[in-house]
């Protein structure tokens, strides 16, 4: 198995700065570059603070947070990264950015050196075709805050050397990271099957069935998730959420299963991204209005189990085509995404035949092929 002893990190953002720390406090040399320098600057002081507070909550020592900052030298040019064995590129999400920075340090970097990007979005397979050997080039997908989140996804390109896989698997593991594969397919895992806990929440307000208090109330209470789709999207943020649905929809050629919700725009559009800008779904000013939620247990049943067939369905079709493992992909639900459970174990608690009534209720009412049911979660339900 490669060893991976010098960790190039390209991009000082809080994912670069957060996967330095991960790869640091695995006791990797890690060297972190970045174009703005006052930003590299920064994100080592946000990084201190960061670890102080761990030491006040006791989970580290003064001599491991010592440790970690000594591992990561900044540097100021990608240069200085040529003895690396693995490179992660965190930059901004833009394809042209991400292969001339991919262009140059493979010109850098010796042969044996692996290549990764830590895009959400972008194909990797694309990415990839820019260099002169794609079967070093891999995705490594963290989730934000890089530290504190287990899950990581990896995506291998359809160039990707396969025993590369198994070698960055390995090294996730050794950094007590929850490694997932994913097929290179829009949104990988999480971020395709999570898509109705949003979107499906905006179609219930627009109807006006519900308001945002009553559905996110629906979602924890009945469900027991930790947050509502609203609360949830004003904690990641409107401007970000609706730009990675608005992705995702494009690259599944305009599949009505992914289309965007004219509301979220709107509030993005508007500058109401939510907690950031103290102002989203939810007013987080000083003077907040108290707004309670219905207590009606019928609607609060029917909010929540249309959000949930939903999800399963879309887990279920990504198991259908290939995008991972059963395994995987509940473990990338509840450790990605904090789910209360794996969406195929909810399936098959409330029965495949019971969800596949609820999709083919909703599709006989809208006739939209945003409804259409899976064919394998069809065709569980009859076995």
């Amino acid at each position: 198995m490669k060893s991976f002893k010098n960790v190039g990190i390209i991009g000082a953002g809080s994912m670069g700065i957060g996967i330095a720390q991960i790869a640091s406090n695995s006791n990797c040399n890690v060297f972190i570059f970045d174009q703005n320098k006052s930003a590299l600057q920064q994100a080592l002081k946000k990084l201190e603070k960061v670890l102080i507070r761990l030491i006040e909550k006791g989970k580290i020592s003064t001599i491991k947070k010592d440790s970690i900052l000594s591992n990561i030298k900044i540097v100021e040019s990608l240069e200085s990264m040529k003895d690396s064995d693995l490179i992660i590129e965190a930059i901004v999400e833009n394809s042209a950015a991400k292969k001339e920075i991919f262009c140059q340090i493979e010109s850098i970097v010796s042969n044996d050196c692996v290549l990764a990007t830590n895009t959400s979005s972008i194909s990797i397979t694309s990415l990839a075709s820019c260099l002169k050997n794609p079967i070093r080039f891999i995705g490594i997908h963290f989730f934000n805050p890089a530290p504190i989140m287990p899950l990581v996804e990896i995506i291998p390109a359809l160039q990707t050397n396969s025993n590369l896989v198994k070698e960055i698997h390995q090294l996730l593991l050794n950094w007590n990271k929850k490694p997932v594969v994913a097929k290179d397919t829009p949104g990988f895992i999480v971020n395709r099957i999570a898509r109705p806990f949003y979107s499906e929440a905006l179609r219930i307000y627009e109807e006006q069935i519900a308001d945002f208090k009553t559905i996110d109330f629906a979602m924890k209470h009945i469900g027991g998730f930790r947050m509502g789709p609203f609360e949830l999207m004003d904690f990641i943020g409107n401007d970000v959420n609706y730009a990675v649905t608005e992705s995702v929809f494009k690259a599944f050629y305009y599949d009505p299963r992914y289309k965007p919700s004219f509301t979220q725009k709107q509030y993005a559009d508007a500058g109401w991204h939510g907690r950031k800008s103290s102002k989203g779904y939810y007013d987080y000013g000083d003077n907040i209005e108290l707004i309670l939620p219905s207590k009606d247990e019928r609607l609060l049943e029917e909010i929540f189990e249309r959000i949930l067939v939903m999800l399963i369905n879309e887990a279920m079709d990504a198991l259908y085509l290939g995008i991972a493992s059963e395994q995987d992909i509940e473990l990338a639900m509840t450790k990605g995404v904090n789910y209360p459970k794996g969406l195929i174990k909810w399936g098959k608690e409330k029965s495949f035949s019971w969800v596949v009534g609820k999709m083919d209720t909703l599709y006989g009412l809208y006739h939209e092929d945003r409804y259409r049911c899976s064919p394998l979660l069809r065709k569980k339900a009859i076995l």
